[in-house]
């Protein structure tokens, strides 16, 4: 009777040490969660100086041309990054410009206008060449010229707003992971209409400015 007590006590305690022992090789429950992918940085803002390189071509009827002046002024645009490699860029910017006449009215001081370039690009954006990220883009420009003011001889000068299509391509090198050097280059096409008056003659042609714009500046993402 003993021995058989004395079995069955050592049946429990193996039992009771088994069972320990398959506890130990369970894992408890963990709250881990397991991270995110990554986001990346939706916004980007660059300050920039611009030159502004029309073509200079302006067609009048009275078998005259013009010639527009070049403005060098400075720029901001704001980025918005849909993905990594697709974003929307706007700029926003104000540039000066002098017309002055070309062949029959060589020399002729035509005036002077402002205008807003307020163009919008699509952009592709290359993120596979480290911190050299190139990008290209194409959209729509809408200029709206303000403030004109006819020379000695014009009493009546005005240029109609325009729109018209923009090209793209630039890139930035980024320092560190907010802070980098831009330098971007657009041609946009602007083709306004031009009205004044002469000598009491009433005037009108079509400017095609047609703009390079150039730009240097800094980049910073977040």
């Amino acid at each position: 009777m003993k021995s058989l007590q004395a079995l069955s006590l050592a049946l429990l305690a193996s039992t009771a040490a088994f069972s320990q022992a398959r506890a130990a090789d369970i894992p408890e429950p963990s709250n881990f969660v397991a991270p995110s992918p990554a986001e990346w940085s939706r916004f980007m803002v660059r300050v920039r100086a611009i030159g502004v390189l029309p073509d200079s071509s302006a067609k009048l009827n009275i078998r005259g041309g013009a010639h527009i002046s070049d403005d060098v002024m400075p720029e901001i645009d704001f980025s918005y990054f849909f993905t990594p490699n697709l974003a929307v860029e706007v700029i926003c910017c104000a540039s000066h410009h002098k017309i002055r006449g070309r062949g029959a009215i060589d020399g002729l001081k035509i005036g002077d206008t402002w205008v807003i370039p307020a163009t919008v690009t699509a952009q592709y954006h290359f993120t596979n060449f480290g911190k050299f990220k190139p990008y290209v883009g194409a959209g729509v420009n809408y200029s709206i010229y303000f403030k004109e003011d006819g020379g000695p001889a014009i009493s009546h000068l005005k240029l109609k707003n325009s729109v018209g299509v923009a090209a793209q391509v630039g890139f930035d090198y980024m320092i560190d992971e907010h802070w980098g050097v831009n330098f971007d280059l657009k041609k946009i096409y602007m083709e306004p209409k031009i009205r004044l008056t002469a000598g009491g003659a009433d005037v009108r042609g079509k400017a095609k400015i047609n703009p390079w714009v150039t730009g240097v500046g800094v980049s910073y993402r977040f």
